[in-house]
């Protein structure tokens, strides 16, 4: 098995708010893979005295144990009790109904010898490499169908967060687990797994440098840090914009790929 994790952030200054596990069982087959982008608050109060790179930790830290130890649940079932648990680590002390409390997208896979488990929670992307090369992407595509002018007012963005007609992401209520993206494949008829933050998935979402079969094919040659060097080439190459819109000049970057 090959597992290959790499991470950076947008801007040197900022922490990175992505995370990423992978996580194998310490006897018999399986295993589990989690990558979660933290939603960068617009500049204001978000009612939490923690931040969002705090809050990943936490909630990742929670997926990889309980995907792991809890083979008797579902992955929507874990979300939703590993959010539970988030929420109560900072309830005393944070204001969790703020629209903005720290949040985060989530791509969570779990396996073994049978069967191949995804769930996806809004923009971060998971591809499926089958054994004849074929790539399948799930993608959660609320985000992407809001328009972009929306999105650009923070009072309309935070109007559609975590609302119906809009997206979802894990924040504070367990509920939001339903909402996800998720579904089983044979293992047989998996060989590949990789997971990407928006900032990854830049190289083919934004910056159009290839497919998704490209893209996974450029990690399995060249290695994850490979990608995110392509990506941070593009952004460098046009800095306001310009050529590519985008929310952020430069934005952390996350990849984990997993040959079954």
């Amino acid at each position: 098995m090959r597992i290959e994790l790499n991470t950076a952030p947008g801007v040197a200054s900022r922490p990175n708010e992505d995370w990423t596990s992978v996580a194998l069982p310490a006897g018999g087959d399986g295993g589990t893979l989690v990558v979660l982008d933290g939603v960068t608050p617009p500049a204001g109060d978000d009612g939490c005295v923690h931040g969002v790179p705090w809050f990943t930790a936490r909630l990742g830290g929670a997926l990889v144990e309980l995907s792991g130890s809890r083979r008797d649940l579902s992955l929507a079932e874990i979300l939703s009790l590993s959010i539970r648990r988030a929420a109560a680590a900072h309830q005393g002390t944070c204001e969790l109904s703020h629209v903005r409390t720290p949040q985060a997208t989530v791509v969570l896979a779990r396996w073994d010898a049978d069967v191949v488990e995804h769930l996806v929670l809004s923009d971060s992307t998971l591809l499926m490499e089958s054994p004849d090369g074929a790539v399948r992407a799930v993608l959660d595509d609320r985000l992407a169908r809001v328009p972009r002018a929306l999105l650009r007012s923070v009072a309309s963005a935070d109007a559609l967060r975590n609302a119906e007609n809009g997206f979802f992401t894990a924040a504070a209520d367990p509920a939001v687990a339903e909402r996800a993206v998720t579904g089983r494949t044979p293992a047989s008829e998996v060989r590949a797994l990789l997971a990407l933050t928006d900032g990854a998935a830049r190289w083919v979402e934004v910056f159009r440098e290839g497919g998704w079969a490209d893209c996974l094919a450029l990690v399995r040659k060249n290695g994850a840090q490979e990608l995110i060097d392509r990506v941070r080439a593009a952004e460098s190459a046009d800095p306001e914009g310009r050529v590519f819109r985008r929310g952020k000049t430069s934005d952390d970057a996350t990849v984990a790929y997993v040959e079954l």
